[in-house]
């Protein structure tokens, strides 16, 4: 075990609502595996939005919570929250194409074999197109540990498309993962 409270071997999904530490969590455990393993091989992706919604915050950015150093490769997108952000499902579904285009071209930009990935806000790229959520977890079986964290709540409402494909996205990475931490 780490300090995390759960191995760093194998798959872990990190779930929960808003502002529960689904993005904490990850950070520790990047930290933890840095402190145990080094550098070398450790891909971060962060696809989180962060938005401000009635004086809250909705989601957030592992540099919130680490300074990941820089010989680790990381990829970033500038991300939107397309059911917080939209007014009608169709604009939600435009944001979430637009999420799933920038993260494609993070995914194809990835080294090519990683010993631990770690992502920020797993769903956000899939919100889309659900099937394309096998992509990033073929990656991640490639490396020794992969540790995700994904929005699991219906907070920000149920009836609509997004919703409908980040549950789809969820459900694929729960049967994917060899555990899940739910902080609910």
């Amino acid at each position: 075990m780490t300090g995390v409270g759960f191995p760093l071997s194998g798959s872990t999904l990190v779930t929960g609502p808003s502002n529960a530490g689904k993005t904490r969590t990850t950070a520790a455990a990047i930290e933890a595996w840095l402190d145990r393993e080094g550098t070398e091989g450790v891909v971060v992706l962060d696809f989180a939005p962060e938005i401000e919604l009635d004086g809250t915050v909705l989601g957030g950015r592992l540099d919130r919570f680490i300074s990941v150093p820089e010989s680790v490769w990381v990829g970033r997108i500038d991300a939107s929250a397309p059911r917080a952000e939209s007014e009608t499902a169709e604009q939600a579904v435009a944001l979430a194409r637009e999420n799933a285009r920038r993260a494609e071209r993070q995914i194809d930009a990835l080294p090519e074999n990683p010993r631990a990935v770690f992502v920020n806000d797993a769903t956000i790229p899939f919100q889309h197109d659900a099937a394309a959520v096998s992509r990033l977890t073929e990656y991640c079986k490639k490396a020794d540990v992969a540790v995700l964290n994904a929005f699991d709540s219906d907070e920000l409402g149920v009836d609509n498309p997004v919703f409908r494909a980040e549950r789809d996205a969820l459900d694929r990475l729960r049967r994917w993962a060899d555990r899940i931490v739910d902080l609910s």
